[in-house]
């Protein structure tokens, strides 16, 4: 399966309408609204990427890159393709591709992703999708006071010596940066 990977760090109206059907299919409760979205991309911390085939929009990715203490990570936010594309290895091929511009354009040495801690045969299919990618699941169950639904932590390590070293609780240090930052409003 050969995907074009477009990638945008400045907001683009075109593109988000090319990827919003694959946003709100994948995510219908949960998702952040377009204006967070638009805002992320405004204030340098997120990245839109729409993954196409034969010039179609298959899928999509929110991405963000934050430096800690244990080195560079990706954030993946969110990622879907289309569902008539699932099972297909579409997902696999996107998300292979935004890795590889994380590598290379930001030397990213880990992706880190949270995942729904559920029992649901909707939640073990996303797990098991995460593990074929080579991401670890970490047994540290997070809990948002503002969502009802607990997360954990799964990360992809990219470079020797990148490992989750205790229970998950310090990937969580990486994602509620991003999410403090997301929901920060744009300077004026």
């Amino acid at each position: 399966m050969n995907m074009e990977l477009i990638t945008i760090a400045e907001w683009n109206d075109e593109l988000w309408r090319s990827v919003e059907p694959v946003y709100r299919e994948a995510f219908p409760s949960g998702a952040k609204p377009e204006k967070i979205l638009h805002s992320m991309l405004d204030l340098g911390i997120g990245y839109l990427h729409a993954g196409l085939l034969n010039g179609q929009t298959a899928g999509m990715a929110v991405t963000g890159i934050l430096d800690g203490k244990e080195g560079r990570r990706l954030i993946i936010d969110y990622l879907a393709v289309s569902r008539e594309l699932r099972g297909q290895g579409a997902g696999t091929v996107l998300l292979n591709s935004v890795v590889e511009w994380a590598q290379k354009e930001h030397n990213v040495q880990g992706v880190i992703i949270e995942a729904e801690s559920g029992t649901s045969e909707e939640h073990t299919e996303r797990i098991h999708f995460w593990e074929k990618n080579g991401f670890i699941l970490t047994p540290y169950v997070h809990q948002y006071i503002w969502v009802p639904e607990p997360y954990q932590a799964m990360l992809k390590p990219l470079a020797a010596g990148v490992a989750a070293t205790d229970n998950g609780e310090s990937l969580f240090k990486y994602i509620n940066a991003f999410h403090k930052k997301a929901y920060r409003p744009p300077a004026k």
